[in-house]
């Protein structure tokens, strides 16, 4: 199944996948939360799907949509339209496993730097040349909420995004190549005194920035604001003039990794 669009009027996108499917595309539609929808459509019928969705996002409040339903006698979805929980839990129980076991662990080492002896935690999972687990580590390891809230939150949004784009298997070997490759850069133009999943977030950055220009039929990874914005935060941060300590080299080299992988034919889909 291939991800075609989303939207966040359950009751008229509804509508559009009855109409889809009078014409011969058999829309299946997806939400977590009742309120945000996911259109799907088998592989085969995607370049019929595309010019469809097109229409719909143009004009979703034709009348040939409600026509659609009355005409297969589904006029009431089982999605919401206002109110309700946003089923926090559910959704993140519903993440990969992958996904899930990067947030937990991040979560973990970030607690035993104040819960227990913080010199000693830190100084097994810092960056070593002589030592290869080091190389990735310093990723898994955050000095402050918000620093680590920061990340978790791409991270879950947009590997969430590339792992039911592409799969699974792209993503862990984005987050390993990426881990190797940022922790190093950072290490060889400053010093081993860092730590975040920040290069790795880039990284998705940069993957899903190229992915959605090579597949630009196809609803964006990553809207251009959001890149815009993630790119003057990095310039910032090479610049000093918020006198923030930032990993500035492993961001660039994270990001360049990412875009970098999204040219490999493997990694595209899975």
């Amino acid at each position: 199944m291939i991800l075609i669009g989303t939207s966040d009027n359950p009751r008229a996108v509804q509508g559009a996948a009855d109409y889809f499917k009078r014409q011969g595309v058999n829309a299946v539609l997806k939400s977590m939360d009742g309120r945000h929808v996911e259109v799907w459509v088998p592989e085969l019928e995607e370049h019929s799907a595309i010019p469809l969705w097109n229409e719909f996002v143009d004009n979703p409040y034709d009348e040939k949509y409600l026509t659609a339903s009355w005409h297969t006698g589904n006029t009431e979805t089982q999605f919401l339209y206002k109110g309700g929980s946003l089923n926090l839990a559910k959704r993140f129980n519903e993440l990969h496993c992958f996904l899930k076991a990067v947030f937990v662990v991040a979560l973990v080492i970030f607690a035993c730097l104040y819960i227990v002896e913080g010199k000693a935690v830190y100084t097994l999972l810092q960056f070593d040349p002589r030592s290869p687990l080091t190389w990735i580590s310093p990723a898994l390891m955050h000095f402050s909420a918000l620093h680590l809230i920061f990340n978790l939150a791409w991270w879950l949004h947009l590997g969430n995004k590339i792992i039911k784009r592409v799969g699974a298997k792209p993503l862990i070997l984005i987050f390993v190549i990426s881990s190797l490759v940022s922790n190093w850069a950072q290490y060889l133009f400053v010093d081993q005194r860092f730590g975040g999943l920040s290069g790795v977030v880039y990284a998705l950055l940069g993957y899903a920035w190229v992915y959605s220009a090579q597949h630009n039929h196809q609803e964006a990874l990553v809207e251009k604001p959001v890149v815009g914005f993630m790119l003057i935060w990095m310039i910032f941060g090479f610049t000093e003039i918020f006198f923030i300590s930032m990993a500035n080299w492993a961001h660039l080299f994270g990001l360049l990794t990412g875009m970098l992988l999204a040219l490999l034919p493997k990694l595209k889909r899975a």
